[in-house]
């Protein structure tokens, strides 16, 4: 069998050198790809002759089939493949690998390109194939998971042991088939993504298909379907940072404006690290205030001190927004946003994901199909030029896009980088002199980490880095931290957050109205902490959650209400401010809260002294998260009623290790394998998954023990409520109230 495999790869080999970008040589002519009705046919584009496609690639793709149902294999490894995700066990349908050394080159380049077919084609299966040997295997598998995370890739990647010939100088191509057969084959170089993308659609047997160029011609195109993670990543996730990609500053203001980009969130803070705010609660694209707006991997960003502003580069969503701190408002600077309205309904069913999105369009969008409008794609720095302009590049530095803010529309578009040099290259290399104040050691290992930028590797860390006074302040994408560097003493220290409870509870715990339809088609909850069973009699209960955290760790700071979320289902009522001293407020629907302002609005005109006095009361009953004997206790209040119900309460812990006797003489190995078991229940880590963690954190070169993690808490409380008691009078009823502590080990 691996006889048959190497002689079928040397024929790949043979038949590649005769592949140029989106076209086949055969039999010494050169003929475009364009499929025709019948898909096992090639046509040319002179003549009446077709050619039958050529294919001996068929032990490459059984190979690549058979290891579809095995994360782990005699010769392959599966990185970051989602066993949740059906679509890749099919034996029918449409297929893109990219396929070859995913290490060697530019690899932002073609992860760009396969990025974006994935972004207009959902329904086909995108993946990478990466061939390594049996010497480079280990190193090789920790390079592609921080691949993955700098990349943000969101579809599986195969790590083969297979040996995989190269030729014609070309590493890396790019595999279109359908149901694993007659595959076409395109070379990375001067690929055409218009041609690909045409191929697709012939290939697809969809009812609904996409329109062919216009995402790569026109601006963004919304997805009609759930947003996508890395899958493998997801433990990374856990960090209280996941990837800071680029930081700005206002000095005057004392904030610094850090993106946390895979966390798909703008952390707003003061110089010493106390969180002031943040913009962002869930990936996806929606203008708004902070606490509802949404992008996807944001990065660079650029405050303008004139209008007190935020321009934030919407990377994933190739758009650019606008922050207002003051208004505390997002909005959308590129592409132009038209607003329709629409009914309650549409707007219903467009969040759970039966309709597109009506409501918001792109301008660029509503022009012809065939426009020929240039746009954004993947841009990652901004900077802003003299006149009312933005200057955005791409990752790689091989795009610029000049776009008037007046008007929201590109200028001016510069390919390749001596070309962006050439014009911009004092205003880029004006920011970049800064580098020469860090130590060398340092500017190569933050290089290494997030270089994209072949020609000039420094280039890359443009929008990584922000003067501060007499300091600089860096973030560090492999120790998932922000490091601030004394331009005179060259001292280095790591900056350590405060106030994080104001980021409140992350998005991937809680389960807002998006992700309802999502968990219904198969996306899996947040593991379960504790189920507990409660049998007891109608009437008024108070719940004490006695959480026990992890050995060997400690909070970095009291957990705090905005951590909590609770939800009541079936035959129950949950009340707010439980477990204070006095009676809390039962949340209550929009109509009694009307009565209940009317009740209010008529004691201040009664008796205006006694109103201050209650509002004096209120705000003192507002109870706290107590903290004592070592355990956390939430505090959780229910009205009850005859029949079934459900209590489940949500919260997120931010953790450290312990610095104590036990981990102070333990390895920096020891320790992060005692954070991946912290977090392993919650994420079901593979051995595999854990040893790329570990590895991962140990590559940072920073203390473990200075990591933060969120542990998540997810407890369910189920009610099995009796009949109401009857009085003596036998017309009455009688309400009990009764209280629960429930012991939850972490």
């Amino acid at each position: 069998m691996s006889s048959s495999i190497s002689l079928n790869l040397k024929k790949i080999s043979w038949l590649s050198s005769r592949i140029v970008s989106g076209n086949i040589i055969h039999c010494g002519f050169r003929r475009p790809v364009a499929i025709g009705g019948d898909r096992n046919t090639l046509v040319g584009t002179r003549g009446f002759a077709s050619v039958k496609r050529v294919s001996p690639h068929a032990d490459l793709l059984s190979y690549v089939r058979a290891s579809l149902d095995k994360l782990e294999g005699p010769s392959h490894h599966w990185l970051n493949r989602d066993t949740e995700n059906k679509q890749l066990f099919k034996d029918k349908g449409t297929y893109v690998v990219l396929v070859g050394d995913l290490l060697n080159g530019d690899p932002s380049c073609f992860f760009e390109k396969l990025k974006l077919l994935q972004q207009r084609s959902p329904g086909v299966c995108f993946m990478g194939i990466h061939f390594s040997d049996q010497a480079r295997i280990t190193d090789d598998r920790t390079a592609l998971a921080e691949l993955i995370v700098k990349e943000y890739l969101t579809f599986p990647v195969l790590l083969s042991e297979k040996e995989f010939p190269k030729s014609s100088g070309e590493e890396v191509r790019y595999f279109v088939f359908r149901d694993f057969k007659n595959p076409l084959i395109y070379q990375d170089k001067d690929l055409d993504i218009a041609s690909v993308a045409k191929a697709l659609d012939s290939l697809s047997q969809d009812t609904e298909k996409s329109k062919s160029v216009k995402l790569f011609t026109n601006t963004w195109s919304k997805q009609a379907d759930a947003i996508k993670e890395p899958h493998f990543s997801s433990f990374l996730q856990d960090l209280f940072l996941y990837f800071p990609g680029c930081i700005s500053a206002d000095e005057a203001g004392d904030c610094l404006f850090l993106s946390d980009s895979n966390h798909h969130r703008i952390i707003i803070s003061t110089s010493t690290g106390e969180i002031l705010d943040s913009i962002g609660c869930f990936p996806g694209f929606e203008d708004g205030e902070f606490e509802s707006a949404k992008m996807l991997r944001p990065a660079a960003t650029l405050y303008d001190e004139e209008d007190d502003c935020l321009y934030i580069v919407d990377s994933e969503n190739h758009a650019i927004r606008r922050a207002n701190i003051k208004t505390r408002v997002l909005e959308t600077v590129y592409p132009k946003v038209i607003k329709k309205s629409v009914g309650l309904w549409s707007w219903v069913m467009e969040k759970i994901g039966f309709e597109k999105d009506e409501e918001t369009t792109v301008g660029a969008d509503a022009k012809s199909e065939e426009s020929d409008a240039p746009s954004l794609m993947f841009p990652w720095h901004i900077l802003k030029r003299d006149d009312d302009s933005l200057v955005v590049i791409n990752k790689s530095f091989s795009k610029l896009w000049i776009i008037n803010l007046a008007s929201g529309e590109i200028e001016e578009v510069v390919e390749g980088f001596q070309g962006i040099m050439e014009i911009y290259g004092e205003l880029i290399t004006e920011k970049l002199s800064l580098l020469k104040h860090l130590p060398s050691t340092r500017l190569q290992q933050q290089t290494k980490a997030i270089t994209s930028c072949k020609e000039q590797p420094s280039a890359a860390l443009l929008s990584s880095f922000s003067e501060f006074g007499d300091d600089i302040v860096m973030t560090d994408t492999a120790g998932q931290r922000v490091l601030k560097l004394n331009r005179e003493s060259g001292a280095c220290s790591s900056i350590q957050f405060s106030n994080i409870g104001i980021l409140g509870l992350p998005y991937w715990l809680s389960i807002p109205l998006e992700r309802v339809f999502n968990l219904a088609s198969g996306v899996q909850e947040a593991h379960i902490s504790h189920i507990h069973q409660l049998r007891l009699l109608p009437g008024k209960t108070s719940i004490r959650l006695s959480i026990q955290i992890p050995q060997c760790t400690e909070l970095v700071e009291p957990l705090q209400e905005s951590c909590i979320w609770r939800q009541a289902r079936g035959s129950i009522t949950e009340v707010s401010n439980a477990g204070s001293a006095v009676e809390p407020s039962e949340k209550v629907g929009v109509s009694q809260q009307w009565y209940d302002e009317l009740d209010n609005l008529a004691k201040e005109i009664v008796n205006p002294e006694l109103a201050e006095e209650d509002e004096e009361e209120q705000e003192e009953d507002i109870s706290e998260i107590s903290e004592d004997d070592g355990r956390i206790h939430i505090d959780c209040s229910v009205n009850t009623s005859p029949g079934t119900s459900e209590l489940i309460v949500y919260a997120a812990l931010h953790l450290r290790l312990a610095k104590n006797e036990e981990t102070e003489g333990a390895s920096q190995e020891e320790l992060a394998r005692r954070i991946a078991d912290v977090l392993n229940p919650a994420r079901n880590m593979t051995t595999m998954d854990e040893d790329l963690f570990v590895k991962v954190l140990l590559k940072s070169k920073r203390e473990v023990r200075d990591i933060v993690f969120l542990k998540p808490v997810h407890v369910r409380i189920k009610f099995d409520t009796l009949d109401h008691p009857k009085a003596d009078n036998s017309r009455d009823i009688i309400l009990t109230d009764s209280s629960a502590q429930i012991d939850v080990s972490l």
